[in-house]
């Protein structure tokens, strides 16, 4: 499906969607824990249905209701000889160490970019622990013939997180103690916070030693426990860019003493001359003083697009550092972000391992492809706000990966959308 979007204001108030971080890993540990657990505010995004039905494939009982989930957990006994995660990378790497805590021959599969997305360090742990497998030309589909072993692990903490929480899930139910050493700095530390965080509150208890190694303690059990998730941090970028674009917007259902590693939003929207604050239990900007800034993307990448199309529409050079993981998620979000926004009349370069943006008054209107991305679709859509003319964005129900009802929510807003 692509959109037409007639450039228009937007106003009111907006639900942000749970946090899909904090969803999987509710979704994961519920499921290993015996019992039942109850799953609250739940969105079923492409990505949060993929770990359903992972964890599913691994034993677990899960009942979907329209806004929550009632899970009845197990050990990983293996129903089914295939795991689809379809083209979320958080399901695919952290479901492999936890099927493979069942001594079994299990497939892995996943659509479009994720068959592409690098799983080395977990082929690294096959080869070590004589784990046999197979692969094509692509890391998916993957082949696995054989148990994961406790013992020492060592892991690159900058290539992604996500194999470090997956082994984090899977480790405490092996017989023996495990310890994870992470080989160079540690970045995304939040979202190993929140996987810490939701494992402590099933029962499962992990000694993070600085960042630089993880004691997991052999034969641990997880708990029942009823869980609300919080709204999500990356999901409310795309709306704190809009206000400071020029919208009116409420955003509902943030917490404001939040772990997720993504509500470095606002201290980049601050960076860019825009005070974000709480009030009355609602994320609002309070001042604007729209000027450039140097953003570190480290700790952050799901934050890059909106954040490219805000730093194309502020006066000044803003530079983006660290940015190097941008390239390896749904697209190339670097090189797509600066083919898109000049399409459009901006001026962004591409770096490396980030991007220089030069701000300008306005974008033109114009049609610019989403690259199947869901974030890219959404930011380009709040670009509207300060553009000349129509824009189509081709690709556009991407946005279902993690925001199903986007484009309904957008038009609620004020937005104006056609569709073919």
């Amino acid at each position: 499906m692509d959109v037409i979007i007639t450039p228009n204001m937007l106003s009111g108030s907006v639900v942000i969607p749970p946090s899909k971080s904090l969803s999987h890993r509710a979704i994961i540990a519920a499921s290993l824990a015996k019992g039942k657990s109850k799953i609250s505010n739940v969105m079923y995004s492409n990505d949060i249905k993929a770990t359903i039905n992972a964890m599913r494939a691994c034993g677990a009982k899960i009942e979907e209701y329209k806004d929550y989930l009632i899970i009845e957990g197990s050990d990983v006994i293996r129903k089914e000889s295939i795991i689809d995660a379809n083209e979320s990378g958080s399901t695919i790497r952290f479901m492999i160490p936890i099927a493979l805590v069942s001594n079994e021959e299990i497939t892995f599969v996943g659509k479009n970019h994720l068959v592409k997305r690098p799983l080395d360090t977990f082929l690294e742990i096959f080869d070590k622990q004589g784990i046999k497998y197979e692969r094509g030309e692509d890391y998916l589909p993957l082949k696995v013939n054989g148990g994961l072993k406790s013992g020492e692990f060592t892991v690159r903490g900058d290539i992604s997180s996500q194999f470090i929480t997956g082994l984090l899930y899977a480790l405490p139910l092996l017989d023996g103690d495990s310890v994870i050493h992470i080989s160079t700095e540690m970045e995304s530390k939040g979202y190993i916070d929140l996987t810490i965080d939701i494992l402590k509150m099933f029962g499962i208890e992990i000694e993070n030693r600085n960042y630089q190694e993880y004691y997991i303690k052999g034969n641990q059990k997880y708990k029942p426990c009823d869980y609300t998730i919080e709204g999500d941090y990356s999901q409310s970028a795309f709306f704190l860019v809009a206000n400071a674009l020029g919208a009116d917007i409420k955003l509902l259902a943030m917490k404001e003493k939040s772990h997720q590693g993504d509500k470095k939003i606002i201290n980049d929207m601050n960076d860019f001359g825009f005070s974000i604050k709480f009030i009355n239990n609602e994320l609002v900007i309070d001042k604007k003083n729209p000027h450039s800034a140097i953003i570190d993307f480290s700790q952050s990448p799901d934050l890059g697009p909106a954040l490219t199309v805000l730093a194309s529409l502020v006066p000044g050079k803003s530079e983006f550092i660290n940015a190097g993981r941008l390239r390896i998620k749904e697209c190339d979000r670097i090189t797509c972000m600066k083919e898109e926004i000049n399409k459009l009349g901006g001026n962004v370069e591409e770096l490396p391992d980030g991007m220089i943006i030069n701000g300008v008054n306005k974008l033109q209107g114009g049609v610019v492809d989403s690259h199947n991305d869901h974030r890219v679709a959404m930011s380009l859509a709040m670009a509207t706000l300060k553009m000349d003319g129509e824009l189509k964005i081709l690709n556009a129900s991407s946005v279902s990966k993690s925001f199903p009802n986007f484009w309904e929510v957008f038009e609620n807003l004020g937005g104006k959308v056609r569709y073919e």
